[in-house]
């Protein structure tokens, strides 16, 4: 009789433990998913984030692996840490099985081969990001079916072809980062009602225009493209950017005005070929401006003198540098300015005065001898003035 009723205390204590939420058996197909998964990985040498990924245990107390109910709902494969090798392999088709995915994450590594296409069943995935590894071909054109994504990383890789125009219509998509990978062609438009804030396309091979954008970006990166044509007609109505990088390309046209009335903390327009003047409506709070090396001229604005670090450099400005610009620089008002290789004839400032150690200055190789004496970059050369014939003020 005792062991009968040792039988049925046992029995009972074992319903009520598979009843319980915390002994939560996990589905066989994410069981089985994340098997494929592990085979198609592996740890790089001084890795050993594979080691607790034991499946004779719970899958759902492995590293990286997050659960809720009997499903993987969140899955971050390799050692976040600084320094830790990540992984080598390929990411398995079975990524797809994984039904309540809502994050996928993978560390630096060496992960090759093509984003599969089996992705865009993850129909709950809200973050995306695979970053510097070795994921190659292009982006399916089937993530278009990730309604709820808010966030793709796939910066530093090697991905190509063109960005598809679907990821452009995620009615989600806040986050899309694509910097240094060999895209080609054109930034697809985003909708007006796109909630996107932060775009960064930066070192790729696309070309065009620029494409309609929603007002609502605040981070905007294309260096390093072969962009062209003007700007004005899109970046003026961006209102919320704090930051724009549109250096490095094949812009042309005028910089638009009100630019320089955004909220910016950083402009970077360096290295593209924008002409004629440069005609801010007022002062300049912007704490970097960078517009070297482009075809601007005309008179240097005041309203320019308001900034903290900047650069105008290799341009073709003409006449007296503005009173505002010394004035600012004997209270150690500005960190840098750089106006080497452009026509200025002078700058109203004493020769005694000493420029502060924490100002760079250099005004090297203008139709002017420096008025006062300030170390250059090594790159400007040794030649302090224009030849004679280069400035009309000294031919007369």
């Amino acid at each position: 009789m005792a062991e009968k009723n040792t039988s049925l205390l046992l029995s009972l204590s074992l319903f009520f433990l598979l009843q319980s939420p915390a002994a939560a058996v996990l589905d066989p197909v994410d069981f089985l998913a994340l098997q494929s998964i592990r085979k198609s990985l592996s740890d790089l040498p001084g890795s050993d984030f594979f080691s607790r990924w034991d499946f004779t245990g719970d899958p759902c107390s492995f590293p990286g692996v997050f659960c809720a109910g009997n499903h993987v709902v969140a899955l971050e494969l390799g050692d976040p840490r600084a320094g830790i090798p990540g992984l080598s392999g390929r990411i398995d088709s079975a990524i797809g099985h994984l039904s309540a995915l809502s994050e996928l994450s993978v560390v630096s590594g060496r992960i090759i081969g093509r984003i599969p296409d089996s992705i865009s069943l993850c129909s709950s995935l809200r973050f995306l990001a695979i970053s510097g590894n070795f994921l190659s071909g292009s982006i399916p054109s089937s993530i278009a079916s990730l309604r709820q994504l808010r966030t793709v990383d796939l910066s530093f890789n090697i991905l190509s072809g063109e960005i598809p125009q679907s990821i452009a219509t995620l009615p989600a998509l806040s986050n899309l980062v694509l910097c240094h990978n060999r895209f080609s062609g054109r930034i697809p438009p985003f909708p007006s009602s796109s909630p996107l804030l932060r775009l960064d396309v930066k070192h790729n091979n696309l070309t065009g225009d620029f494409p309609a954008l929603p007002h609502s970006i605040r981070y905007l990166a294309a260096a390093g493209n072969r962009l062209s044509g003007p700007i004005d007609g899109v970046v003026p109505q961006l209102t919320a950017l704090t930051y724009l990088d549109l250096s490095m390309n094949m812009f042309t046209g005028q910089i638009p005005g009100a630019i320089f009335g955004l909220p910016l903390s950083s402009l970077r327009l360096q290295r593209n070929q924008f002409s004629g003047t440069v005609v801010p409506p007022a002062d300049v709070s912007i704490p970097e401006v960078d517009l070297s090396y482009n075809r601007l001229s005309g008179a240097v604005s005041p309203f320019l003198a308001a900034v903290g670090r900047l650069y105008l450099n290799n341009n073709r400005f003409t006449g007296l540098l503005p009173v505002s610009f010394a004035q600012r620089l004997e209270v150690a008002g500005m960190e840098v300015l750089y106006l080497q290789h452009n026509f200025l004839s002078g700058m109203q400032i004493s020769p005694a005065t000493e420029i502060p150690i924490t100002t760079s200055l250099c005004l090297q190789y203008n139709c002017m001898v420096p008025p006062v004496n300030a170390p250059c970059p090594l790159n400007v050369g040794m030649q302090k003035t224009r030849p004679v014939n280069q400035c009309p003020e000294w031919r007369d």
